[in-house]
């Protein structure tokens, strides 16, 4: 039950945080949104991390796996934020819940086997991919934000994907607070940092919200999937991975986003493969 409802919560805080960016991206930028998504992240987690001390056993090669988690992590969020900004949620979230197809992909190319049933799930997520990317039927907004709504995402679902396999390089030891740190550090610094320098980082009244929300979505997001996987990694881990459902169905309520019939296709098939590998490879 733990697992259920920690994966359920997750779903629900990745889900908010998509919905929430989509509006802020469209309302002071990708990079605005990344900087003070960042901020309020490393807020809500310092007091986490200095209270857990230094991990054991995080040596060298640990840091830099940790660094390059990190800036996947700030990667993806970029591109994510700037496909949001034109594209739709219905078509850029089940896009960007590949990311943990592609971790597997990552792993495959580094050596690890891989099984008949997660190759033919990887199938599935390309046809759906591929079905999610085409053209709506003329009758409304389907099309907006063009190849880069579907390009952009599967770029930030690729540094994800490279995320989550640096992340699990460094291995199950880190505390949930460590493993969030590195992505945040990384977009304060190298982002949020030169944009105040430059007089460039600015914040709306209507925008406020959305990022402060954003920010804290994504941690805690993040720690409900840890604290489910502690008690069932597998169900824990393919209920997460349906946010992208999630934000899909929200976003036809609240922005009246209208996908055609290829494309609902596409996002089922996406949904069902991701859900079926990430449950292969728990």
């Amino acid at each position: 039950m733990i697992a259920v409802l920690a994966g359920l919560g997750a779903a629900t805080m990745f889900a908010g945080a998509l919905l929430s960016s989509s509006r802020s991206a469209r309302l002071i930028g990708p990079f605005c949104v990344l900087s003070w998504v960042m901020l309020v992240g490393l807020v809500a987690i310092a007091p986490f991390v200095a209270s857990s001390g230094r991990p054991d056993g995080l040596d060298l090669a640990g840091v830099a796996w940790l660094g390059l988690a990190g800036a996947g992590n700030v990667g993806g969020l970029l591109l994510a934020y700037t496909a949001l900004r034109t594209g739709k949620v219905g078509v850029v979230g089940p896009i960007l819940s590949t990311e943990g197809a592609i971790a597997a992909v990552i792993s495959v190319l580094a050596g690890e086997g891989i099984g008949l049933g997660s190759a033919s799930t990887l199938a599935v997520v390309a046809a759906g991919i591929a079905l999610a990317s085409a053209r709506g039927d003329g009758s409304d907004s389907a099309t907006r934000g063009g190849a880069a709504a579907v390009v952009l995402p599967l770029a930030a679902a690729l540094c994800f994907g490279s995320s989550l396999y640096a992340t699990g390089r460094v291995g199950a030891d880190l505390g949930i607070a460590w493993a969030v740190l590195p992505a945040r550090l990384i977009g304060v610094l190298v982002v949020a940092v030169p944009l105040a320098a430059r007089g460039r980082l600015r914040l709306t009244r209507r925008a406020l919200p959305l990022v402060v929300a954003g920010g804290l979505f994504e941690v805690i997001g993040f720690a409900a999937y840890a604290a489910g996987a502690r008690d069932d990694i597998a169900v824990s881990a393919v209920l997460a991975s349906q946010f992208a459902a999630l934000a899909a169905v929200a976003a036809y309520f609240l922005f009246h986003e209208r996908l055609s019939r290829v494309q609902v296709a596409g996002v089922v098939a996406i949904a069902c493969g991701v859900a079926a590998l990430t449950a292969l490879q728990a």
